[in-house]
């Protein structure tokens, strides 16, 4: 079969065509790929809003001049690269994107013990706020995680 007469998008001489859009991802991947941008996004906020020192320098309970920022900036660079992974391939960037995510849960487990002993009522707020929402994302990812592998449905069965 020569890349011509390969439905979908027309491939390079020498390659075959892609596949079309109806092999791309599905919709529930979007909407993980989405959801995990927005939590990057607060990340870097935050991060810059601490390395800037717009919010109080030390919030989060660091006595460094920084406070919670670099460690916010790492983490949105783990989930990046994560999402990154599952929106190149869904079946094959699933379990990067979990363990970037189960990073950042445990970054703001960790976060979330400074925040307690003496951060701003803001740090307090966001990290009460994004830990369910990245809860919620690893639940989601990890359902996914062996289905990609097996089939459709998980057992070997599309």
């Amino acid at each position: 079969m020569t890349a011509a007469t390969v439905p979908g998008r027309p491939g390079r001489p020498g390659r075959p065509a892609r596949p079309g859009p109806a092999s791309g991802p599905s919709a529930g991947d979007r909407r993980l790929v989405a959801l995990m941008a927005f939590e990057a996004a607060t990340l870097a906020v935050f991060a810059v809003l601490h390395l800037s020192g717009a919010l109080r320098p030390g919030s989060g309970g660091s006595n460094g001049r920084y406070g919670a920022g670099v460690a916010e900036a790492i983490i949105c660079v783990v989930l990046v690269l994560g999402l990154r992974a599952f929106a190149r391939s869904p079946a094959r960037g699933r379990l990067a994107a979990l363990a970037a995510t189960v990073f950042a849960i445990f970054g703001f487990i960790v976060g979330l013990t400074f925040t307690v002993r003496g951060g701003a009522t803001i740090d307090l707020i966001y990290h009460l706020t994004m830990f369910p929402v990245l809860i919620m994302t690893a639940l989601m990812l990890g359902r996914g995680v062996g289905a990609s592998a097996l089939g459709r449905d998980g057992h070997g069965q599309s």
